[in-house]
């Protein structure tokens, strides 16, 4: 028997089995043949510090000095909001949250020279953003788990779940898994597992969110723009490998599954990129889309469930997985071990699932 049972092997789970490591024997159990198959695989991998809800905020600056003490982990590439005459709200809003400089015209286009004077009233830019290197992010904490003996098992998608006078007995296509503690570390599919283990689902819901790939629009070398946001993130673009990434940004409701673009959102999207840019789309590299995960207050769940300590929420991460992973990692060790946590008391309050009743 192990002591803690992972369910889940996304950059949650990979880095609470890291953390957890060191208190005591660790078991993942991933669904898929891979680590990191669905909402891991498939972000835009961008530290963004200030994106996101107070206690998210709260979360991905405790998170800073794990990044930086990283080799490799971050490298630059900035922000960068437009807005259209009647977003002026939205996009005071995200200046004012994401501490942004507004810029002229002219200023922002020497940055991102396709900008649209005609459609592009407003912009701000930000130099606090880096992309992340969420590969070499898991893939660390993956060998630091297994440098002290955890069991990483990939196909084991879990069928059942019963508690034991011992502690807990997990079935899956791998085979039968024991625990002491279980940690539901299982993405779009947290309260479904909950549910196999009879304990109150939370009530967290998957948004779709799709991802067109194009080419560098005008043939420009695009390595060194910022990340593109429409105001209120109606959309965003983002470089990555010497092609331009574009979402339209949605969150639309989905039942846990392996996610797939919706076409007509995706034309939408891309249609509100374009409106902002001189340089069409001609063509569509590839598309794909992820589940983005939040609890019913859009903030994360970590700590013991309220009814029965032997079951550990590490859920709704939404579009801030790797961003908080470091610090969520940490707290969840500290809350398992025992330990005293660098967090604010208002924060950990802010995350338990006690919060839900």
């Amino acid at each position: 028997m192990t002591d803690f049972l992972i369910i889940g092997g996304g950059i949650a789970g990979i880095s609470a089995a890291a953390r957890l490591s060191e208190l005591g024997s660790v078991t993942v159990l991933e669904a898929e043949s891979a680590l990191a198959h669905h909402a891991s695989g498939r972000s835009a991998a961008l530290y963004e510090p200030r994106y996101g809800a107070p206690a998210v905020v709260e979360l991905s600056l405790a998170s800073e000095d794990h990044f930086r003490a990283a080799e490799n982990i971050l490298s630059p590439r900035g922000l960068m909001i437009v807005a259209k005459p009647d977003q002026k709200d939205d996009f005071d809003s995200d200046v004012r949250d994401m501490q942004m400089t507004r810029c002229s015209f002219d200023e922002a286009r020497a940055i991102v020279p396709i900008l649209n004077r005609d459609t592009v009233a407003m912009a701000a830019f930000a130099d606090h953003a880096w992309d992340i290197d969420t590969d070499l992010l898991l893939q660390g904490f993956a060998r630091e788990a297994k440098s002290r003996g955890a069991q990483i098992v990939t196909g084991a998608r879990v069928t059942a779940i019963a508690k034991g006078t011992d502690g807990w007995i997990v079935s899956t296509g791998a085979g039968e898994f024991t625990g002491t503690l279980l940690i539901n570390a299982a993405g779009a599919w947290v309260d479904q597992v909950a549910t196999m283990a009879g304990i109150r689902p939370l009530g967290f819901i998957p948004n779709r969110r799709s991802m067109a790939r194009i080419p560098a629009p005008g043939g420009h070398d695009i390595s060194r723009w910022p990340m593109l946001f429409g105001a209120g993130e109606a959309w965003y673009a983002k470089p990555d490998a010497g092609a331009l990434i574009v979402s339209p940004a949605e969150e639309d409701p989905q039942v846990p599954h392996d996610a797939w673009a919706d076409d007509m959102v995706l034309a939408e999207g891309l249609a509100r990129y374009e409106e902002m840019v001189t340089e069409p789309v001609t063509r569509l590299i590839s598309n794909w889309a992820g589940l983005r995960t939040f609890s019913p207050d859009r903030v994360l769940v970590i700590g013991r469930d309220a009814r029965d300590p032997s079951f550990f929420w590490l859920a709704g991460q939404g579009g801030y997985g790797f961003q908080t992973c470091p610090a969520a990692s940490r707290l969840a060790a500290d809350l398992i071990g025992g330990a005293p946590t660098a967090l604010s008391l208002g924060l950990v309050a802010a995350l338990n699932p006690a919060r839900f009743g």
